[in-house]
C-alpha cells in the first residue's frame, strides 16, 4: 500500500497562486505509479486535473490548460507537485494525489482549494 499525503491547499481569492505537495511513501513501485491530481467539488464526481507519465508527458484537463503545471521528483517521499495561477472560483474542491491511469482504490485525506473573494 501506499501512504498519500497532499497540502498546501488553502484559501485564495480569484486570479491567485497556489502550490500543492503530495507525499508519497510506501512500496517503490506503487509511489512510482503517482502521477497524477485529482479533484472533487462538493456535490461533483471526482476528476482527473492534470497527470504527468514517466517520459515527461503531462496531460491536463480542459478546464485547467495553461494555468496550471504539474510536476514530479524522483525523491524518497515527496513526488507530486501543482502549481495552480489564475485560479478561479471553479477550481473550489478537494484535490488528491493517486496512481495514473488509474488510481488506487484508497485516497489520502486531499487539500482543501477554496477561490473565493
Amino acid at each position: 500500500q501506499v501512504q498519500l499525503v497532499e497540502s498546501g491547499g488553502g484559501l485564495v481569492q480569484p486570479g491567485g497562486s497556489l502550490r500543492l505537495s503530495c507525499a508519497a511513501s510506501g512500496s517503490f513501485f506503487r509511489v512510482l505509479a503517482v502521477r497524477a491530481w485529482y479533484r472533487q467539488a462538493p456535490g461533483k464526481q471526482r476528476e482527473l486535473v492534470a497527470a504527468i507519465t514517466d517520459g515527461g508527458t503531462t496531460n491536463y484537463a480542459d478546464s485547467v490548460k495553461g494555468r496550471f503545471t504539474i510536476s514530479r521528483e524522483n525523491a524518497k517521499n515527496t513526488v507530486l507537485y501543482l502549481q495552480m495561477n489564475n485560479l478561479k472560483p471553479d477550481d473550489t474542491a478537494v484535490y488528491y494525489c493517486n496512481s495514473y491511469p488509474k488510481p488506487y482504490d484508497y485516497w489520502g485525506q486531499g487539500t482543501q482549494v477554496t477561490v473565493s473573494s
